[in-house]
């Protein structure tokens, strides 16, 4: 008699498997990332296919078998529809989701994680229409999930010396984890100079206040500036992490 477990989950990503089957990265509520087979899914007659499509969020049942679990049900909760019909949004939550599926490890809960991805989601789905929104709402969910997941640099001083920052020319390095000031930066000569406005950005980000974060406006270069320090810090978690 297999047992039948029940939790609601995003579905991050899926892989065709077969003739008809599909297999599903889940990250649920109460078992954290899963991978789950939904089989013959991709028949026209299945009774699964309307709540299991890439990026909802459903209540989904499974099995576990000897090999791998087996989804049993999938009822839709929410489709977030102004995501699916616009393009931009629909490249964020791409990002948002393929980022998650490769640092999150392991079959656990948690709740700031699922906090996270339901803020997220729920939040890009009623944004106005607006790229640079859409952005900053990429930026708050990565440097908060580094922050959950124990990655989050040093912002409040030198990585080298330790003392506290000085509104002075900074550099940022993701080898040494966080800021580093002039002084040390002359020693060292490591890292990529950062506008002390971006450091602050980067402060509110993480203070997780949607309401002020999301009516930021935030000039080009500072813009340029909280890319660059974003993707160097995720590429070198990739290579640290060993993710291919």
């Amino acid at each position: 008699m297999f047992v039948h477990y029940r939790t609601l989950g995003f579905i991050l990503k899926e892989e065709e498997r077969g003739e008809a089957d599909k297999v599903f990265t889940i990250f649920t509520k109460k078992f954290g990332k899963l991978k789950i087979l939904g089989k013959a899914i991709r028949k026209i007659k299945s009774k699964l296919r309307t709540g299991s499509q890439k990026f909802y969020l459903s209540e989904v049942e499974f099995i576990q078998g000897k090999n791998y679990k087996t989804l049993t049900d999938a009822i839709l909760l929410d489709k977030f529809p102004n995501i699916k019909k616009n393009f931009n949004k629909l490249r964020i939550i791409s990002k948002i989701s393929e980022v998650f599926n490769d640092l999150v490890k392991g079959e656990e809960s948690d709740k700031k994680l699922w906090g996270l991805l339901l803020e997220v989601f729920k939040g890009l789905d009623v944004s106005p229409n607006s790229p640079h929104l859409y952005s900053l709402i990429y930026y708050y969910f990565l440097w908060n999930l580094f922050s959950i997941l124990g990655y989050n640099p040093v912002f409040d001083q030198c990585v080298v010396c330790q003392k506290k920052l000085k509104p002075d020319i900074l550099y940022f390095d993701s080898e040494q984890g966080g800021i580093i000031c002039q002084s040390c930066f002359k020693r060292v000569k490591k890292g990529e100079k950062i506008e002390v406005e971006t450091i602050k950005i980067l402060k509110v980000l993480l203070e997780k206040k949607w309401e002020i974060f999301s009516k930021l406006k935030i000039e080009s270069k500072h813009q340029k500036d909280l890319r660059k320090i974003s993707e160097d810090y995720l590429s070198y978690l990739y290579n640290t992490l060993d993710i291919s």
